[in-house]
């Protein structure tokens, strides 16, 4: 059995595949999780007790798992749906009585986004209370509040999307929370996720834009950076 995968390991398929062989050493170890594109994103090196499930319990993986799914859940969700006053909601309803499958995909989305809020919260207090946080993380820090703002502005825009009596009054509260803002800016900014002074076809089109395409592809942006950083600055 050895000879044979002897024989595989030096065939030049192999090597051009694994360009550095097995990871049998320290050096080739590092050398296989620098080159590969799937695992260059993690340190070569990280501290033994980082890795235990009980120091991250692993809730920056599960968040990144329910964005996955959320992306996925929300591009088969835009199949059936159209941004319109006239036809938001009973695109919805035929989602949940006419659609195979429609209502069960629909709470995925839901329950999905509910569930990042949470992890994305508790992965920042893990950080917090292991000191996660501290020189020379503190950039990535910032990233994860950021991040953090995001998860809640992409579940609130979605909010307006079913276009029902909660929906309406759920943005209408939190628009005239944002009119409070001093210096004239809460009414600016208003008007300009709403795109009038009303809860109307405008606010729902700039609704839809910003929780499937602006928000998203800024998260991917941040989340990439993130990662990024993990490695750069040493792992978990």
């Amino acid at each position: 059995m050895k000879e044979p995968f002897r024989a595989l390991t030096r065939s030049q398929a192999w090597r051009s595949v694994f360009r550095h062989g097995l990871p049998l050493s320290n050096r080739t170890r590092a050398e296989a999780v620098f080159y590969n594109f799937f695992l260059h994103v993690h340190p070569t090196k990280v501290r033994k007790r980082s890795v235990k499930l009980t120091y991250t319990w692993g809730l920056g993986g599960l968040s990144a798992g329910l964005f996955i799914v959320l992306v996925l859940t929300g591009a088969l969700l835009m199949l059936y749906y159209r941004p319109s006053v006239q036809q938001a909601y009973g695109d919805m309803k035929d989602l949940q009585f006419v659609v195979s499958s429609g209502q069960f995909l629909r709470n995925m989305h839901r329950w999905a986004a509910h569930a990042m809020v949470a992890m994305v919260f508790l992965h920042m207090l893990r950080v917090f209370y292991t000191g996660s946080y501290r020189p020379p993380k503190e950039f990535n820090w910032v990233i994860g509040v950021v991040l953090f703002v995001f998860t809640v502005l992409l579940s609130y825009t979605g909010y307006l999307l079913p276009w029902d009596q909660l929906a309406y009054w759920g943005i209408s509260v939190g628009t005239n929370m944002v009119r409070s803002v001093p210096f004239g800016l809460g009414e600016r900014i208003s008007y300009l996720l709403l795109g009038g002074n009303i809860v109307g076809e405008n606010a729902l089109v700039r609704f839809y834009v910003l929780h499937c395409f602006v928000l998203p592809v800024a998260a991917m942006v941040l989340m990439g950076i993130h990662f990024w950083r993990v490695r750069k600055d040493g792992g978990v």
